[in-house]
């Protein structure tokens, strides 16, 4: 089976960490199978791909194109941007459209909001598409309209999360959906192996004493808590002996949506946490930065459609402190694999860091847990035997078909 991969993004989100787990995982399965991408943009990403054995295509989208976002809280400028890159869109489809044609795809799985539009405009009519949804569609005014538009070629749906499958039902109610939880790499995160010296990656002095070293780890997209973290460390005490760390950089075209380096120093300037909160920048060995860290947050302000960091800390065997909502709620067990917190409330977190920090035993039975937990539920070789029945289900050069039955025992319907 010849499959095709449609990514907008070149950098190394949550959802290009998930794919790469997919593509790792199809690799390893069904090795005879011709795998590629497609990205709009060149990085890292790319990199990670073709290390895994995948044939990378880069085919660039235009600057109007790359910047265009569905923002909710400024809907003129995205009405704006939105006519200013239609010409471009309009050009970039048909070259995406030559470029399918000449791979001859049997399957073509989009990933993210534009290549979903892109992809349904773009694929040969007789080639099954399947959307890989990441993220809630409802909260997306625009691409809920332009989905419904076009979700005819689409032939299949699958979600990270039931959060996310319930919501979008709620948008595209006749369309099938399959929920497939994200996978993560257990070797690569493990407990064990290389450390990062966190201090010297932030500029801070070395630590005197004993501390406890606590970091909330992503992308600087403005819902991810990156304010209500630093809120929360000012809440706790200096001779708490508490250091917080920033892992992690902006990586989006688009500025609207996500917060730069020196917003985010001067929130923690303006809470009085000099010399208590360091910024490492991006990192590109996540599972070392975050052995490096006794304590890891996930701090997402709005419900989560799943949340790759909190699977990546307890595969790391970390205490984790999560928001308690979305799909990220469904990766949990509060109090038995990490403890949650309310979205949004300082206070709250705060409470949970210093539980965790003054308790040695309760951050290491959470850290086995949850690493039990990710062995059980979140490894790729699961991932793998989901994601090839999909694809032969919906593609005639499946050499085995899956039955609609056990079809419709996954839909979120059933």
């Amino acid at each position: 089976m010849r499959v095709v991969f449609l990514n907008p993004c070149g950098s190394l989100g949550g959802a290009e960490t998930s794919l790469l787990e997919i593509l790792s995982s199809l690799r390893a399965a069904s090795p005879q199978w011709r795998v590629q991408l497609v990205l709009g943009e060149d990085g890292p990403f790319a990199a990670e791909a073709r290390a895994r054995g995948v044939s990378v295509i880069v085919e660039p989208f235009p600057q109007t194109l790359g910047r265009l976002g569905d923002s909710r809280k400024h809907r003129l400028a995205t009405m704006k941007n939105l006519l200013l890159a239609a010409g471009p869109a309009f050009w970039y489809r048909r070259r995406l459209a030559r470029l399918l044609r000449a791979l001859h795809p049997d399957v073509i799985q989009t990933n993210g909001f534009k290549m979903h539009l892109l992809g349904a405009w773009s694929r040969p009519a007789s080639t099954p598409l399947i959307w890989h949804i990441h993220d809630y569609v409802s909260t997306r005014r625009l691409m809920s309209r332009l989905l419904r538009l076009v979700r005819k070629a689409c032939s299949l749906a699958i979600v990270n999360s039931r959060s996310v499958a319930a919501d979008v039902q709620t948008v595209l109610p006749n369309l099938k959906i399959v929920p497939i939880y994200n996978a993560v790499d257990t070797q690569r995160f493990s407990p064990t192996g290389a450390t990062l010296d966190l201090d010297a990656l932030a500029g801070l002095p070395p630590a005197s004493g004993e501390i406890v070293r606590v970091g909330l780890v992503g992308t600087f997209a403005r819902w991810k808590g990156h304010q209500v973290f630093l809120e929360a460390l000012a809440q706790l005490r200096v001779e708490e002996n508490i250091r917080g760390y920033v892992i992690g950089g902006p990586i989006y075209q688009t500025n609207d949506s996500q917060w730069s380096l020196e917003e985010l120093r001067q929130q923690a300037s303006m809470l009085g946490l000099q010399g208590r909160v360091g910024f490492t920048g991006f990192q590109g060995d996540i599972p070392s930065a975050m052995r490096s860290l006794d304590i890891v947050v996930h701090a997402s302000t709005e419900p989560e459609p799943f949340g790759m960091v909190i699977i990546e800390a307890m595969a790391c065997g970390k205490a984790l402190v999560a928001s308690r909502d979305g799909g990220a709620a469904e990766l949990f067990i509060d109090g038995q694999t990490a403890l949650g917190h309310i979205p949004g409330d300082a206070s709250d977190l705060a409470m949970q860091i210093r539980r965790m920090a003054t308790n040695a035993e309760l951050r290491a039975n959470l850290g086995v847990a949850g690493r039990a937990s990710v062995e059980k539920h979140f490894d790729g070789r699961r991932l793998a035997s989901q994601l090839l029945a999909v694809f032969h289900r919906v593609s005639p050069a499946g050499a085995i078909g899956l039955s609609d039955r056990a079809m419709e025992s996954w839909s979120v319907r059933s």
